[in-house]
């Protein structure tokens, strides 16, 4: 490939064909390109090459050393689709090259009505995505040789539909990016290899999954209307006064708790929801759906062990995503700003005030301003509940078997050995009822171990035998009957914006400038630092981790020492629906990257032990430099 600059409106060099595409360059690359900025949409004025000279190139190359293979860096022209190639690995056994395929959606030949709104976008989009992934499976057959050679690779997606970069469509065009691993024995090419790769193996993969005749026009479209449908419910939740809506014949229960998909068992109960509970609603595509209604205000899921009660609250917590059909869980839907909230031993707490669920401690710590290396469990979660409301929560998800019990309630007994002012911690009994009623706060508890609850739950979900039953008149006939001898109805927490100190979080490491990896969804490095995320539970695919990683690097900008920390949230959201999740990346296009939420983004945040922050009505930040 040859690149050329422009010269007073000419070529250097006449007589070629020439191609200009959108694509980000960092500053610090030259090539011989013009560079308009950062994120100019004009990479250059490039010669193109067709699929016959990037065969008969690599051919050539058999047997010589592995760096050669850089120079077919560039774009190639198959026969109604471009290759562009990105980056060239420098090692066999490095990260794999970086490729793309980008063609006209005409040429695809999809109707407009799959890709006429944003929703239909992003699920034609992850559509595509799972066929070019099984596409790969069915013809790429990985060649004998060193590292990484003959591998094909595309983020795999998981059981959730994501707005994802690894399938998108830019300026008209369906583009795909994926890996290859380009072929050596040793540190030498194999070029045989590579040419069949080039010149057979990514055409099939291309003509498989990426033009309408060729896919279930049946499937297609249901994928497409399935996630319409749950967005539908979603944006009109509210309006029904609903936090949440579990479809009858729901399949909850997953097969295993490494395994997402859902159980195939002779014994599976399908949901159904009680008639006391029941709503239905017109969607626009399936018609006429009925299923439970989960309303705003307090709701106990309470019922014996194994009876389905954590199941239905893991439903809820991963209802804040839409899923592929068949999924048993399509249409569970929660509304976008429900956070999980859980216990978290051991991690680290940076200027809360978390008076109102701890305070008067021991040796008068100030618990305004509490700061902590290795929070206890109680402490933990009235850090995850405050962190997660400081950035706009509306409904808070709780399961007992995650929970300190100590935070949760204190019986009389207890009561009566310790008395109040002995006791630090305001329990949360006390809180739920003035969160939603002074806060509009909605809370959903599994709860199996007390029923201290009863008397301040709006609506009490037993589960008997993985069947939903409405127990809340009975449950508050027992409050009644044997009533709690306090009122409850503490003071709600304030949300207290925290702002974070700038150039404190670098994400270089060694002559790297920027090395961000994950482990899986346990843990973030982000340069020097380590982060523990595996508390964080709504995180559903290991490229939202990567892409907060990625995101909190591009919020430095925003760090400033004047927005906080909901602020920069919301600016680095913007900033990717409006330019897209590319804008996270100065380099090359990557296919790694999937969206994320402002809760997430936060919870992550807030988990970095080097991270500063001032409450904002204290001393100015700069006080801390």
């Amino acid at each position: 490939m040859y690149k050329y600059k422009r010269k007073r409106g000419t070529l250097l060099k006449k007589q070629v064909q020439i191609l200009f595409f959108y694509h980000p360059l960092p500053r610090h690359r030259k090539e011989g390109v013009k560079v308009l900025g950062a994120f100019s949409p004009w990479k250059g004025i490039i010669v193109m090459q067709n699929q016959d000279e990037l065969v008969q190139i690599v051919t050539k190359m058999d047997g010589k050393p592995y760096p050669a293979y850089k120079v077919i860096k560039g774009v190639y022209q198959y026969q109604d689709y471009e290759l562009l190639i990105d980056h060239v690995q420098g090692d066999p056994f490095a990260i794999p090259s970086k490729v793309r395929v980008r063609i006209p959606i005409s040429t695809a030949g999809f109707p407009a009505d799959t890709y006429h709104n944003e929703c239909r976008t992003t699920a034609l989009c992850d559509f595509l995505a799972r066929q070019f992934y099984h596409s790969i499976k069915k013809h790429n057959r990985q060649q004998q040789g060193s590292g990484k050679s003959g591998a094909i690779e595309i983020d795999r997606p998981g059981q959730e539909v994501l707005k994802t970069s690894s399938m998108v469509i830019i300026d008209g065009c369906i583009e795909v990016r994926f890996l290859v691993g380009l072929p050596a024995f040793g540190r030498r090419i194999a070029g045989k290899i590579a040419a069949h790769i080039f010149s057979d193996t990514i055409p099939r993969i291309v003509n498989d999954s990426l033009y309408y005749q060729k896919l279930p026009e049946d499937k297609l479209y249901r994928h497409i209307e399935t996630v319409e449908d749950a967005e539908f419910i979603r944006k009109n939740l509210p309006e029904s006064g609903l936090i949440a809506f579990v479809a009858d014949n729901a399949v909850l229960p997953r097969a295993s708790g490494v395994d997402p998909k859902p159980l195939s068992s002779k014994e599976l109960v399908p949901f159904k929801s009680c008639q006391s509970m029941r709503v239905s609603m017109t969607l626009p595509n399936y018609g006429e759906i009925s299923g439970m209604g989960i309303r705003r205000g307090v709701t106990l899921i309470i019922g014996g062990g194994y009876h389905g009660k954590s199941t239905l609250l893991n439903a809820l917590e991963y209802g804040i995503y839409n899923h592929i059909p068949d999924d048993g869980r399509e249409f569970v839907v929660t509304n976008a700003d429900a956070v999980k909230i859980r216990a978290e031993d051991g991690r680290g707490i940076q200027n809360l005030n978390i008076d109102p669920f701890i305070s008067n401690l021991p040796f008068d710590q100030d618990t305004t301003e509490f700061s902590t290396a290795n929070a206890s469990g109680s402490t933990s979660q009235a850090a995850n509940i405050l962190e997660a409301l400081e950035v706009g929560a509306l409904t808070l998800l709780l399961d007992e078997d995650t929970l300190a019990t100590n935070f949760m309630i204190r019986d009389i007994r207890m009561k009566t050995l310790i008395a109040k002012e002995k006791e630090p911690i305001t329990p949360f009994v006390e809180h739920v009822r003035s969160l939603y009623g002074k806060k509009g706060i909605s809370t959903v508890i599994v709860m199996g171990g007390s029923g201290d609850y009863f008397s301040l739950a709006d609506a009490v979900i037993g589960m008997i035998e993985y069947r939903p039953q409405d127990l809340t008149s009975q449950a508050h006939q027992i409050a009644k009957d044997d009533p709690t001898p306090e009122h409850f109805d503490a003071t709600p927490p304030s949300e207290i914006p925290r702002i974070p100190a700038p150039n404190v979080l670098s994400p270089s490491k060694g002559k790297r400038p920027i090395d961000i990896k994950i482990d899986e969804l346990l843990y973030m490095r982000f340069g020097e630092h380590k982060v523990n995320v595996s508390a964080i539970e709504q995180l559903v695919h290991p490229s939202q981790l990567r892409t907060i990683g990625y995101a909190i690097h591009y919020a430095s900008r925003y760090m400033d020492g004047i927005n906080s920390i909901k602020e920069i949230c919301r600016l680095v959201l913007d900033d990717i629906q409006e330019k897209g999740l590319d804008c996270l990346s100065d380099r090359e296009a990557r296919g790694d990257f999937a969206e994320f939420r402002s809760y997430e983004l936060a919870a992550t945040l807030n988990r970095f032990r080097a991270l500063r922050v001032e409450q904002k009505h204290t001393t100015h930040i700069k006080n801390m430099q």
